[in-house]
């Protein structure tokens, strides 16, 4: 009898992982714009790991005796300007998106959700301090915030991974301090300092466990937000340089050709769109799985 009340209260026990894992899956399979969207996901994450094996030539290999061919069997999605086959481009872009999206994000996480931790805990003047420090940076539209850091830094990819994580992170910030204003005022956080546990065992331990919902579903929109801005800045010239075959890069590289040669825009602007639409779908799925009052 004994150890049957045990089972029963370790399965009722709303903290058990393993069982909100299976709840959030469940929900979120329910949801099939979401699934469609993760299958997505993956299927260009498989793209970018092996697109050395599934693209047919080198992204970069120039060959000018075949420039400007439209689709075809041997080249599927046409050649450039240069002769280079647009299909490869296309699926080693993949690649160079994915990094930018999960590199961006991640430079995002790490200081924002520290921002946000010690705002939301510490609260005082720490508080007033770093949500001044945010105010500043929500002052400029995100995109020219990230013109000018590249501007500052200079031109190329890893430059605008990081612009794109720096203006990333008020949103973090924001969203985390929030939560951990909300859980810093809860029971049991309080019993948990009258036994005498520290700030940091706390936060660490207990609040920040708390409020890892919010944080998946913003990285996982961040990676679409990402992906965009860094095409955006490659189509101007601040991102990618040549011949890197990244999609933004690729569609500012098609514009004079756009009225006759109209695949050199067509299949990078096609990946584009249906990546950031598969990556804002998987995370409206994991918005609403994860969040108890969305479920129905």
């Amino acid at each position: 009898m004994i150890a049957q009340g045990a089972r029963a209260r370790e399965v009722d026990r709303p903290g058990i992982s393993r069982s909100q894992g299976a709840l959030v899956w469940r929900h979120f399979r329910r949801n099939r714009a979401a699934v469609v969207g993760g299958g997505v996901v993956v299927l260009l994450a498989l793209i970018a790991v092996f697109a050395g094996v599934i693209a047919p030539s080198d992204p970069i290999l120039v060959l000018t005796e075949e420039r400007l061919l439209p689709p075809s069997r041997v080249h599927l999605f046409g050649t450039d300007e240069l002769g280079r086959d647009v299909l490869s481009r296309t699926v080693f872009g993949a690649r160079i998106s994915m990094t930018v999206g999960l590199i961006s994000v991640s430079i995002a996480l790490l200081i924002g959700v520290t921002l946000g931790l010690l705002s939301g805990y510490a609260g005082g003047w720490v508080d007033n301090l770093i949500m001044r420090m945010i105010d500043i940076l929500l002052a400029f539209p995100g995109i020219l915030l990230a013109i000018i850091i590249v501007g500052s830094l200079g031109p190329g990819l890893r430059n605008v991974m990081i612009a794109v994580g720096i203006f990333s992170v008020p949103s973090y910030a924001r969203v985390v301090r929030a939560s951990t204003l909300h859980v810093k005022a809860l029971d049991y956080i309080e019993a948990l300092r009258a036994l005498g546990a520290s700030d940091a065992r706390i936060l660490f331990r207990h609040v920040l466990v708390n409020v890892t919902a919010p944080i998946i579903v913003l990285s996982t929109l961040g990676v679409a937000t990402a992906i965009l801005s860094a095409a955006g800045l490659s189509f101007v010239g601040l991102g990618a340089q040549p011949p890197a075959p990244e999609w933004g890069a690729m569609l500012s590289q098609a514009r004079p050709y756009l009225r006759n040669e109209w695949w050199m825009a067509t299949f990078p602007g096609l990946a584009i769109m249906i990546t950031v639409l598969a990556v804002n779908l998987m995370g409206d799925g994991l918005r609403d799985a994860l969040d108890p009052r969305l479920r129905t």
